[in-house]
């Protein structure tokens, strides 16, 4: 051990050690001078590889990224947001209700509920306003820039720091929420009191290939103007919540928290994605190398929509689909799952008056193959609101038809009918039309009536007794169920009549027998 004293004593095992690592660190003492001399843990690099012909592609390549990343930086920015929080916040007391006191008194005593909900330190009347932490691209030289809604959404400040640290106060042009049923994107559009700025010209993001190198750029964590590099994993990936027109990138160029709105480039230096969202696993709330980001061909579909209006209005068509699945694959003989299988139109819908019909398959919207519903859907979405397009459909199994549809405006209450007249909510489980296909996947005949089971709580009588997607309803209360409106009609009448137990008769799928079952009714059905 050292000890402190007149003499500093060294065991000789911690000498050795000590002169062991200043060997593999490469330190060495030049006894003719007061001075260390350090050398590099790598010995001198190879001149021979310095001038093979591997190594000259290999600097190549590297110098490129460099000057792709120098041209691309200064495009992209840094986006600082503040909200105000409510001066007045409730304090623990308020926060409880009557019962929970009462019960909390029961248990713990009167003396005790008085210290814990009276001698706390009071709310701060003064809170500190809440800060986020986002990224931006610049899309035009007199100061347009793209990010993501959620960068910026409840802000009541927003400040923009471009790459050579110059800050501005920032105003909200437009925003297309995502978490909507007439919105989706996720984008929004700030607008600073610039000229002559840097900017990110658009890619073809519809030509990018898997494979493909990309790089992300944006402010991780706070550490701004941070590059990452990676491939384009997967494309046309839409399965996220509350994002109806994603129609994501995806890659493994890491992103993290704070790369939200950030720029995805490819090798020419084109901006081909907003980075906007990742996936995690577990416990993990960091970069695992699935990142997602809004293709640049959507980016330039919704953004002058909102510098002219402020938000994206969308065409509707007016149907319930589901996507091809193998079995129709196979009776209408084509190569692979490809159209969108319609199972309702809505009354009064443009679907409707343009003669479109339930059990249609439609494989081409305005002379574009779909691909299945979330193509449908991003292309109903992006065409002319008033203008009419052409549809194939084919109807029957095998027989093509061409109609012509003309679209209307998408709202929260067209859909809001659309819903409601597909769907009724009674007794812990919803229903819709049973159709001759839907009929057939669950091994029903196709003159089979009444309506089917498509979503059940979890909790509720009815998956008790037995009740289960798939199941169909035929008789309620002894009156015999032919469709949807009978049902619709029977509801009404029995919440009314505010019954709180309800005779069914229910058919199992795929041959399973059927029988009558009484299910109790939730106040929240009533």
């Amino acid at each position: 051990m050292f000890r402190l004293g007149t003499k500093f004593q060294i065991p000789v095992r911690v000498l050795l050690v000590l002169v062991a690592l200043i060997v593999a660190a490469g330190i060495v003492i030049n006894r003719g001078a007061d001075e260390f001399t350090i050398q590099t843990a790598i010995g001198q690099t190879n001149d021979t590889l310095q001038t093979s012909e591997d190594f000259l592609h290999l600097e190549r390549a590297n110098r490129a990224f460099i000057d792709l990343v120098a041209q691309t930086r200064p495009a992209v920015v840094q986006i600082t947001t503040k909200m105000e929080r409510n001066r007045r916040e409730e304090s623990p007391r308020e926060q409880m209700s009557p019962e929970d006191e009462e019960l909390f008194r029961r248990l713990f005593g009167d003396d005790l509920f008085r210290r814990f909900f009276r001698e706390r330190t009071p709310v701060n009347p003064n809170p500190e306003p809440l800060q986020g932490i986002g990224s931006g691209v610049i899309v035009s030289d007199d100061g347009y820039i793209l990010t993501n809604n959620h960068v910026i959404e409840g802000a009541d400040e927003i400040t923009v720091t471009l790459a050579d640290r110059n800050e501005y106060s920032a105003e909200l042009v437009g925003r297309d929420a995502a978490g909507t049923e007439v919105s989706g994107t996720d984008l929004a559009l700030l607008k600073i009191d610039a000229e002559g700025l840097p900017t990110l010209p658009f890619g073809d993001s519809d030509a990018l290939e898997v494979g493909e190198w990309v790089i992300a750029i944006g402010t991780p964590l706070n550490f701004s103007q941070t590059v990452t590099r990676g491939i384009v994993s997967a494309k046309g990936r839409t399965r996220f919540r509350g994002i109806r027109y994603g129609n994501f990138i995806q890659t493994d160029a890491p992103i993290n928290r704070g790369n939200s709105g950030g720029a995805l480039i490819n090798i020419r230096g084109e901006l081909v994605g907003i980075n906007t969202l990742i996936a995690t696993s577990g416990f993990t709330m960091g970069n695992i190398g699935l990142g997602f980001a809004v293709p640049s061909n959507t980016a330039q579909q919704v953004l002058p929509k909102l510098v002219k209006y402020g938000k994206v209005e969308r065409a509707w068509l007016g149907i319930s689909m589901e996507d091809i699945n193998q079995d129709l694959v196979e009776k209408l003989n084509f190569d692979a799952p490809r159209g969108a299988h319609v199972t309702a139109v809505g009354k009064g819908s443009p679907a409707e008056r343009s003669g479109i019909q339930p059990e249609d398959i439609i494989v081409e919207f305005n002379g574009e193959t779909v691909r299945d519903i979330s193509h449908l859907t991003l292309l109903v979405g992006a065409a002319e609101i008033g203008k009419p397009v052409d549809l194939t459909v084919l109807r029957d199994g095998n027989r093509e038809e061409r109609l012509t549809v003309k679209l209307e405006k998408r709202t929260e209450e067209v859909i809001a009918r659309l819903t409601e007249e597909q769907q009724e909510f009674f007794a812990g489980f919803q229903v819709q039309n049973l159709t001759p296909v839907i009929a057939e996947h669950y091994g029903y005949a196709s003159d089979e009536k009444g309506v089917i089971v498509t979503e059940i709580e979890r909790n509720s009588d009815a998956v008790g007794k037995g009740i289960r997607v798939g199941s169909v309803i035929q008789e309620m209360e002894w009156t015999p169920i032919d469709n949807l409106e009978t049902y619709s009609r029977l509801v009404n009448q029995l919440t009314d009549e505010k019954k709180e137990r309800v005779l069914f008769y229910v058919k199992s799928p795929h041959g399973q027998g059927g029988g009558y079952v009484t299910i109790k009714v939730s106040t929240s059905d009533r």
